[in-house]
């Protein structure tokens, strides 16, 4: 992962082709470990390439891998159909939770701190 930011980071510095050199310095100016199969590994891969290109390629994929939030867009349309009942039981909630966190405070059980 540090080796595509140091990619990323030589093309937003406007070097349009980074060699494994450029790559090295960037790793090794803020003091880590230089893997050379890694980069030339990444160099293979995205050379003569367009990085915005790679980028949208990468968008896509990553667009139909599930990310687990099924189960809050189920939840919702059932908190919808529910309809206004809900909302009133959740007022009730606040109004109890209110009256509980002065109930609980005591202000000064009695004594000073200081006295």
């Amino acid at each position: 992962m540090k080796v595509i930011a140091a990619y990323l980071l030589a093309v937003l510095g406007g070097n349009a082709n980074p060699t494994a050199d450029d790559l090295k310095d960037i790793l090794g100016s803020v003091g880590c470990e230089v893997e050379e199969d890694s980069i030339e590994l990444l160099l293979s891969e995205v050379t003569g390439k367009d990085i915005a290109e790679l980028i949208a390629a990468g968008r896509e994929k990553l667009a139909s891998v599930p990310s687990g939030g099924g189960a809050v867009a189920v939840a919702a349309p059932a908190a919808a159909a529910a309809g206004g009942g809900a909302a009133p039981a959740a007022a009730e909630t606040k109004k109890e939770e209110k009256v509980e966190e002065k109930e609980e405070s005591d202000d000064d059980m009695g004594f000073s701190l200081f006295d």
